[in-house]
């Protein structure tokens, strides 16, 4: 009822565990594909020794989730913020799973949620393992005729940390 805690992933020494959007970059027109050299628009954060990463103020962030998520077809689900009390932070401004997410039958085999992060005013530590945020589920009046990603080789679908379609990565 209160949904399921999603946790951060930090873990691992030299791999990407992340990136961090430059400041100042171009604009990306939406609608072209595997079109803007991923260098030129974020930072990889790689992880050296200690599990952790400090939030710049006004930064924004892609992280992933170290659970993966399934969304069963007759359900969708909604990213919402851990307690406020926590810190001055905020995690994944698009929030919603559509049915089939991480699902089976779409592709998926349980999908790690993509996380966009932004500290608020302050610095902020995110620790490996942390909770972030809870996932809640809500059933669907009817099953949708097509799950989410089915058939059309979605980019999210069965991800782990991954940039929008927009990036190439390399």
């Amino acid at each position: 009822a209160d949904g399921l805690m999603l946790s951060i992933d930090l873990g691992g020494d030299d791999r990407t565990v992340g990136y961090r959007a430059k400041r100042h970059t171009g604009l990306v027109d939406v609608d072209r594909r595997d079109a803007y050299d991923m260098h030129e628009f974020w930072e990889p954060i790689a992880i050296r020794g200690r599990r952790e990463l400090i939030l710049d103020p006004d930064q924004f962030y892609i992280l992933v989730s170290r659970e993966a998520v399934h969304v069963p077809p007759d359900y969708a689900a909604e990213m919402v913020p851990f307690d406020p009390l926590v810190g001055e932070f905020r995690v994944h401004y698009a929030g919603f799973f559509d049915p089939g997410f991480g699902h089976s039958e779409s592709g998926g085999a349980g999908s790690r949620a993509v996380l966009e992060v932004r500290s608020h005013e302050i610095p902020f530590i995110l620790e490996h393992g942390q909770s972030v945020g809870r996932l809640v589920y809500e059933h669907m009046l009817e099953r949708p005729r097509e799950l989410y990603g089915q058939g059309i080789g979605s980019h999210y679908q069965a991800q782990g940390l991954k940039l929008s379609k927009h990036f190439r990565v390399g």
